[in-house]
């Protein structure tokens, strides 16, 4: 998200308004896959919808590889708003992935530890991405490139970067144990 901001700063300085439709479509992404998708790993197998959810985090960040100098507004909230349906319903079944294998009794300090993790990734991924962002789009326009150009040879590297670690993500769920799913009489 803060990169789209940056992003549509240096390639259309006169259209702030732009990234702040997308952004609140990433939010209300965030909204609906949680609260309408979430509820999908009390029925069926919790890594599976996961795996699905992870898949479109993957899209919504391969959807800046589409972008360009004059990256149209549908576009920016096409990919915030598929990578917020992603992280949405990520954020509720991990919950429940990571709760499922608890006792109930372990359960409240399973919720705290998760909960910690949570808001700990949310800051860990801006330190990591929002600077290899602009550090890139910095490098580049030292080196002579256009701001424009640079931001979407950036934007696009990025991508990339994040598309692999969501691999990595895939990856690593696919090799959790499955639950069993106890279905509603």
């Amino acid at each position: 998200m803060t990169n789209n901001i940056v992003f549509v700063n240096y390639t259309q300085p006169d259209n702030s308004a732009v990234s702040g439709y997308a952004i609140s479509v990433m939010y209300v992404g965030m909204s609906l896959g949680a609260v309408l998708l979430g509820p999908l790993a009390d029925k069926f197998e919790p890594k599976r919808i996961l795996l699905g959810f992870f898949l479109l985090t993957g899209i919504g960040c391969g959807v800046l590889l589409l972008f360009s100098e004059a990256t149209p507004v549908l576009l920016l909230m096409a990919s915030l708003g598929i990578l917020g349906f992603g992280l949405g319903g990520n954020g509720t079944i991990f919950m429940k992935v990571v709760l499922s294998g608890l006792t109930p009794q372990e359960a409240g300090a399973g919720t705290g530890t998760y909960g910690l993790f949570r808001d700990l990734a949310a800051p860990f991924g801006v330190a990591v991405f929002v600077p290899l962002f602009t550090n890139q789009i910095t490098g580049k326009v030292t080196a002579g490139a256009a701001e424009p150009t640079a931001a979407v040879e950036s934007i696009h590297y990025l991508a990339i970067a994040e598309i692999l670690c969501v691999a990595l993500g895939i990856a690593i769920v696919a090799l959790l144990p499955k639950r069993k799913v106890i279905k509603e009489i």
